[in-house]
């Protein structure tokens, strides 16, 4: 039997009936104790009190990830999901509230970032409505009390030393947290520029993991779809950083169904099955990938920044034949690189394509040579494969801007006396150079000769212009142009 003094502090059932606002409370704190999940569902209309709540399982496994960072169980993860699926709230807003109130951590430190800081300033004005609402604060205002004179929307601060500090992505020098999340650390505009995607690549590689208070236990969340084949979710799995990885494309795939290693599964079986029909059905997301184009849809929505079947070029319509038409004339272009790979870095390759025209206008790829070379290395390729090739062989050299561009592509053509070498400077760009000999493959007029250069053409050239090489279709561009030139004496604009 208990205790007089234990049975007369304990709520009865009885108490809870004739208050109906306690046993809401009551029940609203068990469920939120429970589970991060349950604490969204929750405290939604604190946040977002015009909008419904749609619950779809996606939300579980983001909070099933983020629960085990809390417990201790992972440092690192990396989550690829559609635009539109709460990934910000989930992750930004209600995750670090949770911690705080309901696990009674109101010293944990958070940077948040995002690739503008308006949108992570967005991110602290929600949590800081959540954690100073009415209702957030009668159930645990005694565990988070917010500091007065550091209340500002872009950093706030609680009586237990923890704070959340918005913040744009590049500028993390100076500040630590035991939880960094980046969210859309890139744009989608931003994602089309190299020098903008390398140097968010190298932030984050190189100042992000020093940022941390505990270098052993705080915790690194990036949140974002793809973008790029080379955008920041690329970096991190190319590198093999250790990341847990939650990837939920809006469709299912079953060859690429995510396992994690927390006990996660994707729970959908059949082919194409939605991530969300809730709130995005087969009409919406039809509708929505028309507008967005295959490679916008392919990054944004399934996760891979190429299409599956290929943007600009589709794998099928390449037929593999075992050998050549009589009568075909050649072409050898180069898309040229000179460099070697090191350690943490995947240079460009030089490439050479080689393309015959068949007498009925249809076009064959007969040849590749593709390494990554120093340049004296990649002269001796040239050279070698033009004595392969024979005499009957163009070849096609691009000509870069600038004297020195000058200078080489005239000293590759001296080297190459006795061929029909010749140089001309690149015009347009790579889309617009790549269209046609598109659209020869679209009309079932391009081929491959069987070769072991197969798949790797076909896997870059499926990517194009998202993946991250696009040498060989550089050259397959140039070299199909250079068969259309009439000052070749060959067959004339098609």
């Amino acid at each position: 039997m208990r205790p007089r003094s234990a049975r007369s502090s304990a709520a009865s059932p009885r108490s809870f009936l004739a208050d109906p606002p306690a046993l809401l409370r009551a029940l609203d704190r068990v469920e939120s104790e429970e589970s991060l999940a349950g604490f969204l569902r929750r405290a939604w209309p604190a946040v977002e009190p015009g909008t419904a709540y749609v619950h779809g399982w996606h939300i579980d496994a983001i909070a099933a990830h983020l629960e085990a960072i809390t417990a201790g169980q992972i440092t690192r993860l990396l989550i690829n999901v559609p635009p539109g699926l709460s990934k910000s709230l989930c992750v930004g807003v209600f995750w670090p509230a949770w911690e705080w109130g309901p696990k009674n951590r109101p010293d944990l430190r958070t940077l948040a970032v995002s690739h503008r800081q308006a949108l992570a300033i967005r991110d602290n004005l929600r949590t800081r409505r959540l954690i100073t609402s009415e209702w957030y604060r009668a159930l645990w205002g005694d565990r988070v009390s917010l500091m007065r004179d550091q209340n500002r929307k872009q950093r706030f601060e609680t009586k237990a030393a923890g704070f959340r500090e918005a913040l744009a992505a590049g500028a993390i020098t100076g500040a630590r947290g035991d939880r960094v999340i980046l969210d859309d650390p890139l744009s989608a505009e931003d994602a089309n520029s190299e020098r903008i995607r390398e140097t968010v690549n190298r932030w984050f590689l190189e100042a992000v993991p020093t940022r941390l208070n505990d270098p052993a236990r705080s915790a690194i969340v990036v949140i974002m779809q793809r973008l790029h084949e080379r955008d920041l979710s690329g970096t991190i799995l190319a590198k093999g950083l250790g990341y847990e990885h939650l990837c939920l494309p809006m469709e299912f795939e079953p060859a690429r169904r995510c396992i994690t290693g927390i006990g996660f599964a994707d729970p959908r079986l059949q082919e194409g099955e939605l991530l969300f029909p809730e709130r995005f059905p087969r009409e919406v997301v039809e509708r929505d990938k028309a507008v967005m184009g295959a490679y916008a849809s392919a990054g944004q929505f399934q996760q891979r920044p190429a299409p599956r079947e290929g943007g600009l070029f589709k794998r099928h319509w390449f037929d593999v034949v075992r050998a050549l038409p009589a009568g075909c004339r050649m072409v050898r272009a180069w898309d040229l690189a000179a460099s070697l790979p090191r350690p943490g870095r995947a240079p460009a390759y030089t490439a050479g394509v080689k393309l015959a025209r068949a007498p009925d206008g249809h076009f064959y790829v007969a040849d590749v040579r593709r390494d990554r070379l120093s340049p004296g290395g990649v002269v001796r390729l040239i050279l070698a494969t033009a004595a392969e090739d024979g005499p009957d062989c163009r070849i096609a050299l691009p000509q870069d801007p600038g004297q020195a561009g000058k200078a080489q592509a005239e000293d590759l053509i001296r080297r190459l006396a006795g061929y029909d070498a010749r140089a001309t400077p690149e015009s347009g760009d790579k889309l617009t150079r790549a269209a046609p000999v598109s659209a020869q493959g679209e009309a079932g007029n391009l081929h491959l000769l069987e070769g072991p250069w197969n798949e790797a053409f076909l896997d870059e050239i499926a990517s194009f212009p998202n993946g991250a090489f696009l040498d060989q279709v550089d050259a397959l561009s140039r070299a199909f142009l250079t068969l259309r030139e009439p000052r070749y004496g060959m067959l004339g604009v098609l």
